[in-house]
């Protein structure tokens, strides 16, 4: 009876929690080969009455274009830091006197440190399990040391994996991931005795992507017609139980009051059957209604504190989830909208100003091109592996392309990438040039925006990331229309 009471007065003192803002926040992501620089950006995130960012890594001109926004501000560490910041508390010092101390004092209005990205997934097999702890722990010394621990929070932004409900669906029989639990504990116990909150990262899609027997209504925000009901709380979408679900391992522990930031929550518009305009409007819009309803969840109604995945569609992004990995961008690379969606000042996406695009000319398939030629699955191969083709494949917005529209897209997009360089569109007795725009129907041969200072083109450090496995999936898609 004592427990039972302890985690009802745990869960109730939710409600009177205060110093935490809650509103719409998004992910701005740079795996991109062409960027748009950053003070487009933050105007294109305020036109669209976003309060706080997200980045991955305290990158300076995004920081710098961040100065006196008004925005709120997530400073990510990258998970290779960690071992360093775990072994060197001066490394740690280093780290927050240039990326967090400089650029307060400059304006920024920075809130947290994410020590690491989802590094207790369990693809990657326990690689930061002894170092996540101490770098936690050396950053917030640091900031002590800094004179930034009431302002700036320690956070880490983990994946959804790190909890589960075992072989039950109900949220409340959830609890903490057996082989990381004791880690989860002594993190969960820092975050709270130094007032700081858990993030963690929910992916409808993915549960969608993994399990083709998925209920899809399941995954969206307008009724199911199978809801759970978990001792009298209704579960309608899988967002409110995965989220519950880490509200009672929370509780079940002794934490029922910490506060949760939702870190990444979004849906991708292109690389999968189930990943495409409609359906992605259908979730952000649904997800949106609810966050401007403040309606919270069954365990915890009310504001829910959250950023969106993700800002704009990072083209050298690692696709080894899958495909759909580039495409989770609310606007694409250069900052178009992708469909209608309210974010709450406005009730459509205002997209970025004043961008420059190269030359409306595209690279294509010579019309005179054998596709006997032994060339053909070579140079496909080669233009993907360092381009991005994850538009072509079954289900995708270009799904629908010949075999010679799908040679001709994996051309343009090399070309593009790479500046509309002569060069890039030179395969042998295969490439032409053509000022005829080949886009059919969903399937657009986008032009590139023209690089700045701000962009990492793929010859200069990116091309290990465009994933090289797609090229092998083009070839079979290649030879099954001959």
């Amino acid at each position: 009876m004592g427990l039972f009471r302890g985690l009802v007065v745990a869960l109730l003192c939710f409600n009177v929690l205060v110093g935490f803002v809650f509103g719409i926040g998004v992910n701005w992501g740079t795996q991109d080969t062409h960027a748009i620089p950053p003070a487009s950006v933050v105007k294109m995130i305020k036109d669209n009455g976003i309060q706080k960012v997200k980045l991955f890594e305290a990158d300076y001109n995004i920081l710098n274009a961040l100065s006196k926004s008004g925005l709120q501000v997530m400073v990510g560490i990258p998970n290779e830091m960690l071992y360093g910041l775990a072994n060197s508390v001066a490394a740690a010092e280093n780290w927050v006197s240039k990326n967090i101390s400089s650029h307060v004092s400059n304006g920024v209005d920075i809130r947290y440190a994410a020590v690491g990205n989802e590094p207790l997934l369990s693809t990657f097999n326990g690689s930061f399990l002894t170092t996540l702890f101490p770098a936690l722990k050396n950053i917030q010394s640091a900031l002590i040391k800094a004179g930034l621990s009431n302002q700036v929070k320690v956070t880490i932004p983990l994946n959804a994996d790190v909890y589960d409900s075992g072989t039950s669906i109900k949220p409340s029989d959830g609890d903490f991931r057996a082989d990381t639990k004791d880690l989860m504990l002594n993190i969960v116990q820092f975050l709270s005795d130094n007032g700081a909150a858990f993030t963690v990262n929910i992916y409808p899609f993915i549960s969608l992507y993994n399990d083709p027997s998925f209920p899809v209504d399941y995954a969206f925000f307008d009724g199911y017609s199978s809801p759970i009901n978990d001792n009298g709380k209704i579960y309608q979408n899988v967002f409110d139980a995965n989220h519950d679900t880490l509200v009672w391992a929370l509780a079940k522990n002794g934490f029922g009051n910490l506060s949760i930031i939702v870190g990444e929550i979004g849906w991708p518009t292109d690389g999968d059957q189930n990943a495409n305009l409609q359906l992605a409007q259908r979730f952000n819009q649904g997800f949106m209604t609810r966050i401007k309803n403040n309606l919270g969840t069954p365990m915890r109604p009310g504001p829910v504190d959250a950023y969106l995945f993700s800002l704009v569609d990072e083209d050298s992004k690692s696709i080894q989830p899958g495909n759909f990995e580039r495409h989770w961008g609310l606007f694409y690379f250069d900052g178009t909208p992708k469909y209608q969606l309210s974010l709450g000042t406005a009730n459509a996406l205002v997209g970025a100003s004043g961008v420059k695009y190269l030359a409306k000319k595209w690279c294509v398939l010579s019309p005179s091109a054998n596709l006997d030629d032994p060339e053909v699955p070579l140079s496909v191969s080669y233009a993907c592996a360092n381009a991005d083709c994850t538009s072509l494949g079954y289900g995708t917005s270009c799904g629908n392309l010949d075999i010679r529209g799908n040679i001709s897209y994996a051309f343009n997009s090399y070309y593009q990438i790479h500046d509309q360089l002569d060069t890039a569109c030179r395969f042998p007795n295969l490439s032409t040039v053509t000022t005829s725009d080949p886009s059919t129907g969903d399937c657009k041969f986008r032009i590139m925006i023209e690089p700045s200072e701000y962009s990492s083109s793929s010859v200069n450090g990116r091309t290990g990331a465009l994933g090289k496995p797609l090229c092998l999936i083009l070839v079979v898609l290649l030879y099954a229309f001959l």
